[in-house]
């Protein structure tokens, strides 16, 4: 922890501002030394940050032993390397203006290869601050509009963050409920509720226009409120109206008519005149009341003024944001009530996690502009990120302390744009998730109590992975605790990175996992097991071949079921293979519960005597027995058939599932060893692609740029693979979009607990589809009424 206090006399009307606050470097600011470009948004009382900062990180790479050599005797097909690999990252920052002066001298201090001399700056603090930011940084201020800003911001974080947009329901178990993006984000409207209320149409990315608003906003209630309250501070403000009851003040329909004014269709609780009852009474109001009946009033005529708006201009789509909202659930809620009424139903209030960003964002988009930063998609990184909390009264003091000083966000750049999977029946309305924890209160705690027992695992994996490293146990020590904090949060608040599923818990632990520069925690397991599956690949397809045609179906299904078990993921799954180095493939076919009647295996037979499939798209699970012995054969008998393969894997790792490098080696060695796939390698009727993701689930709605030529007499895999652009989210990548249509795919499988049950499951897609997988849980396996090792077998027709 560094304490830091401010220097000299401050300027630019901060005269006032507060010289003491401690920084935890490692948390705030973080990467400040290698920043390159600044933009700051200056509100009324909050200043937002954004930096952009290449981040160093050790991948790990695999390359080929040279088989023509000496190098032939080598058990493992290749070997491991650490190194570093430079990345992109965008890092926003929300504090208090009283601390602007001693966080710009924190930076400052720290500043070391900055590329600018200029920063983007935007809000109405931005003319005030001018002098002293200028002054302490060194930096030229130029100011950005306001409302250029906040719809460049916006447009960003709905092409970017899946789980960005949600509504409000109090009244709910789960009070966010959060929307799926849809491809298309315009026409929308955006209602900026700051001091007054500012009204945008926005069409598309740079066509908006301002069509309406209001003088009466956010600063009216605050400014009504304090004559009413003597209450100056607009948060105590909101916390008093949390705790009133409108009702005492406010006089409501049946005040006027004795009930509902049927003849209208008017509830007799509906608000019939605000404040109407301080004219007749003669009795002191308490500020809480008065308070609420305030919020009441604006909130309701801001609600009615964008339904009337958004019905004028045939829009369907309000977002709410700006100083009066800042995800207080007070104001969410009556401004939810106000739409929903108005609208009766038709038009809902939405609100954006990151709302108080957007401005900074949009400042820093206008500053890069050069570099073109909307060619690129940018994911969340939750290691980096604080999430979005609640500021409900019933919080607990550390966490509301924890939410109101300091407020961080982090994107990180991929390298290529994101799109949906063209096989994909309706993108607009495609959910991957399967189970959402955010609403399923016991399969929550189950799976955060999971997640935290496997933590002790991991850790030692980590460790393991990297045995010549002097810090690897100081580092696994600091994933452990910086994991176990975010799932405490989680548990507290399951909303703040979105809805919470099973995905996001294992996408948080790998963004947690590389934070700390453990980039492959089973690389030394996945190594083995390939080099062990390879061996056995020959007796495999040699006994396969051996069998009569329906014989080798039953059988080829049983393989790629069997080989699904090999998941270090699960722990019934590594205990068994910590306790028993024999266990293997045969011991795994003999663990399938429910494939014994061979009905699993009946409907793809049906089908498979039929005309061959075009294209068949795998996306692949595990490394070693998984990939070798269960899917390659299967691949071998489709190739065999006439029908075109192509095979995608992960582009960075993720637990012991196959990476596309290591894919790409264990080919080479099968084609070695197998003429079809040799052949089909060369004639390119067996394509390796990369997924551009890092995780054990699976996204449909953003799809994989393929390798040119990806075959393995064009690469020559004797020397290093570079991965391209490996990103730690669990979207894919554009290109494998067009490789499907180019090859007319009419067949996917997606084989494994995370890519085919975690996410997926529910998957409709345009052609036939086959998702299998091993249920290696035993609490799982209970909820879906069937024992541990039970088997996923799901084939379906598209219906006409």
């Amino acid at each position: 922890m560094a304490e830091r206090g401010g220097r000299g006399t401050s300027s630019g009307g901060a005269s006032s501002l507060d010289k003491s606050i401690t920084l935890p470097p490692d948390e705030i600011f973080r990467n400040l030394e290698n920043a390159k470009s600044f933009a700051i948004d200056i509100g009324g009382s909050l200043t937002k940050l954004a930096y952009y900062s290449t981040v160093q990180h050790k991948v790990a790479r695999v390359r080929s032993f040279d088989y023509s050599g000496k190098d032939i005797e080598h058990e493992s097909p290749y070997e491991i390397t650490v190194q570093e690999e430079i990345t992109a990252r965008l890092h926003f920052i929300k504090f208090e203006n009283t601390y602007i002066e001693t966080c710009l001298d924190f930076i400052k201090d720290h500043l070391v290869n900055t590329e600018t001399k200029v920063i983007k700056a935007t809000g109405g603090g931005a003319y005030k601050f001018k002098d002293l930011i200028e002054k302490k940084l060194g930096l030229k201020v130029n100011k950005e509009d306001v409302m250029t800003c906040l719809i460049k911001g916006c447009n960003f974080v709905l092409k970017n963050i899946p789980h960005e947009v949600f509504a409000y329901q109090k009244d709910s178990e789960t009070e966010f409920r959060f929307q799926t993006n849809h491809p298309n984000i315009f026409p929308y409207l955006l209602v900026n509720i700051g001091s007054g209320v500012s009204i945008v149409k926005v069409e598309t990315e740079d066509k908006f226009e301002w069509i309406g608003g209001s003088s009466i906003g956010g600063g009216t209630f605050w400014g009504l409120g304090a004559l009413l309250t003597k209450t100056k501070k607009f948060d105590e403000l909101l916390q008093l109206a949390s705790k009133g009851k409108h009702t005492n003040v406010d006089m409501l329909v049946k005040d006027v008519y004795g009930g509902a004014y049927q003849t209208l269709g008017l509830s007799g609780n509906l608000i019939a005149s605000s404040f109407g009852k301080s004219a007749t009474a003669d009795k002191e109001f308490s500020k809480d009341d008065m308070a609420k009946s305030l919020l009441h009033m604006i909130s309701n005529d801001i609600g009615q003024l964008a339904c009337l708006y958004a019905k004028l201009h045939n829009l369907h789509k309000i977002y709410f944001g700006g100083f009066f909202i800042r995800g207080h659930p007070v104001t969410m809620r009556t401004i939810t009530y106000s739409i929903n009424f108005f609208s009766k139903g038709e038009v809902q209030a939405l609100f954006l996690r990151h709302e108080g960003y957007l401005g900074a964002i949009g400042a820093f988009l206008k500053g890069a502009e050069q570099d073109n930063p909307n060619q690129y998609s940018w994911g969340e990184n939750y290691a980096g990120s604080s999430g979005l909390m609640s500021t409900s009264p019933d919080l607990s003091p550390m966490q509301r302390a924890r939410s109101s000083t300091f407020d961080m966000f982090e994107m990180d750049r991929l390298e290529r744009p994101l799109v949906n999977l063209p096989l994909l029946k309706d993108p607009s309305t495609y959910i991957p998730d399967t189970v959402d924890l955010t609403d399923d209160t016991m399969a929550r705690k189950y799976w955060l109590t999971c997640f935290e027992e496997a933590l002790d695992g991991v850790v030692k994996r980590a460790i393991a992975s990297q045995p010549d490293s002097i810090d690897a146990a100081e580092r696994a020590e600091k994933f452990r605790q910086k994991y176990w904090n975010k799932l405490q949060t989680l548990r507290q608040q399951p909303f703040a990175y979105g809805t919470l599923t099973v995905r996001s818990l294992l996408d948080t632990r790998e963004h947690c996992l590389n934070e700390f520069n453990f980039p492959d925690p089973y690389s030394k397991v996945k190594q083995k097991e390939n080099g062990i599956a390879l061996k056995c690949f020959p007796s495999v397809i040699e006994s396969l071949d051996s069998l009569g045609w329906e014989e080798r179906q039953f059988a080829l299904v049983k393989g790629l079921l069997a080989g699904n078990v090999f998941d270090w993921g699960a722990k019934a799954v590594s205990d068994v293979l910590d306790s028993d180095p024999q266990f293997g493939f045969e011991e795994a076919k003999e663990k399938l519960q429910g494939i014994e009647n061979r009905s699993v295996a009946s409907c793809l037979c049906v089908d498979i005597k039929g005309p061959p499939h075009k294209c068949a798209l795998i996306f692949a699970d595990n490394s070693g027995i998984d990939i070798i012995l269960g899917v390659f054969p299967f691949v071998r008998e489709l190739l065999s058939r006439g029908t075109e393969v192509i095979l995608a894997c992960n582009s960075g790792p993720a637990l012991n599932d196959v990476t596309y490098s290591e894919s790409l080696i264990v080919t080479e060695r099968i084609a070695a060893m197998d003429p079809i796939i040799q052949s089909a390698l060369k004639e390119e009727r067996l394509l390796l692609v990369q997924t551009g993701s890092s995780s054990p689930c699976l996204d449909l709605r953003y799809g994989a740029q393929p390798l040119p030529h990806c075959t393995w007499v064009q690469w020559g895999l004797f020397g290093q693979l570079h991965l391209l652009s490996a990103s730690l989210y669990s979207r894919l990548d554009k290109g494998l979009a067009l490789l499907v249509r180019e090859r007319k795919t009419d067949l996917v499988i997606i084989e494994g607990m995370g890519r085919a049950i975690h996410t997926n499951y529910y998957a409709a897609l345009k052609c036939e589809s086959l998702k299998l997988a091993v249920i290696k849980n035993s609490w799982l396996a209970d909820r879906l009424g069937g024992k541990i090792f039970s088997v996923i077998f799901k084939y379906e027709v598209p219906s006409e």
